[in-house]
């Protein structure tokens, strides 16, 4: 196993860098995370069309370009770097994983051409007003009616629940844990924006009456798909975490070499050595757990499941630590409003309770390795 990334790879990393630098910079961040939508629809079609960014590790008979998961958690990297605001986390890494796994060939024909060129934006709902991320936490009824199902109930904290065009909902039908297509327009769907912490990634919470949905899969199948795809969801996030990591940590360096104290830089004081110090530990080590999920990701190995908690767990505490330090490096200015460092803090603390804590997570990995 190599853990060099190949020209190619790097290639990429250098162009999406600085496609992102280009349309994603702190302006526009602010810009988008103040907007009902959240994003920049003309930003999102470049990503599509031109860069193919949605369809990246879409296989291509269904309209992608059949990279592996390490090129989009390279992407998803520098969107995490750039703190990109648009749908792509769940129309890419939560939907379009959903349906590649589900094993109904129809709905892949279905969905994933539309997903991969930008045209749809979709989302997975499966989280409930309890907050559970686990399998007991999805009580929501679906019922057989006519030729379909009809679901109600309530789902929330869905990633851009209120502007996506297809919602993937997870629901109970007798059988168990069943997963179901719904139209954003569909009859007996309220969707209501939430007020989040961290603005620059949008919420939503759904309420569903008589709502028409069609299943995607096996009926009662549906945890077993959904448990694959947080795994997957998980490194993700963590690879997006070690961008924002990596970010915070060049910006603390930078601020240290230029901010001057007591008429010598304060990056000379041991004290503020001492924090950039831990702070490269932390984000190399993370780098370390988030490149290897990837390889796991890509591979679809046995490891994936305890990697997937490993790489989540460890990635989220580093993201938040780093963050709260370059604040603390920062001193006054870095609790202001205009700085930067604020987006990241909120950012860093979103993600690391999405898809379950630290603390879950080192359950989890524990019950998965056998301890």
């Amino acid at each position: 196993m190599n853990f060099a990334f190949t020209e190619e790879q790097e290639e990429l990393r250098k162009t999406v860098r600085a496609f992102l630098e280009a349309k994603s910079p702190e302006s526009a961040v602010r810009e988008q995370m103040e907007t009902e939508n959240g994003f920049d629809p003309a930003v999102w079609a470049q990503m599509g069309e031109q860069m193919g960014l949605q369809g990246l590790h879409i296989p291509e008979e269904y309209g992608g370009s059949g990279y592996t998961y390490v090129e989009l958690g390279i992407v998803l990297e520098e969107m995490g770097r750039a703190l990109l605001c648009a749908p792509f986390f769940s129309s890419v890494v939560l939907a379009a994983n959903t349906l590649l796994h589900s094993g109904d060939d129809a709905a892949k024909k279905t969905y994933l051409p539309g997903i991969a060129s930008g045209e749809t934006r979709a989302t997975v709902a499966f989280t409930e007003p309890s907050g559970k991320w686990d399998e007991a936490g999805i009580t929501m009824q679906a019922t057989a009616s006519g030729g379909g199902f009809t679901l109600n109930g309530t789902k929330m904290f869905v990633l851009d629940g209120h502007t996506a065009d297809t919602i993937i909902v997870a629901a109970r039908t007798g059988k168990g844990v069943s997963l179901f297509a719904v139209e954003g327009t569909a009859g007996g769907l309220t969707r209501t924006s939430l007020s989040t912490m961290d603005q620059t990634r949008k919420q939503a919470k759904l309420e569903f009456a008589d709502t028409p949905a069609t299943l995607i899969g096996t009926e009662g199948d549906g945890w077993t798909v959904l448990s694959t795809v947080l795994d997957l969801a998980a490194i993700g996030l963590a690879a997006e975490q070690v961008g924002g990591a990596q970010k915070v940590l060049d910006m603390a360096v930078e601020y240290a070499k230029v901010r001057v104290q007591f008429g010598r830089p304060i990056g000379s004081f041991q004290a503020i050595k001492h924090k950039c110090a831990d702070m490269l530990l932390e984000v190399e080590s993370a780098k370390s757990a988030a490149y290897y999920g990837m390889w796991c990701a890509a591979e679809m190995n046995d490891e994936l499941p305890s990697v997937a908690s490993l790489a989540k767990a460890y990635c989220s505490e580093a993201y938040f630590h780093a963050t709260a330090e370059n604040i603390q490096i920062h001193g006054g200015i870095g609790f202001t409003w205009e700085h930067p460092a604020h987006l990241y803090f909120k950012r860093a603390k979103s993600s690391e309770l999405l898809f379950g804590d630290p603390t879950y997570h080192r359950e989890l990995l524990a019950q998965r390795i056998g301890i």
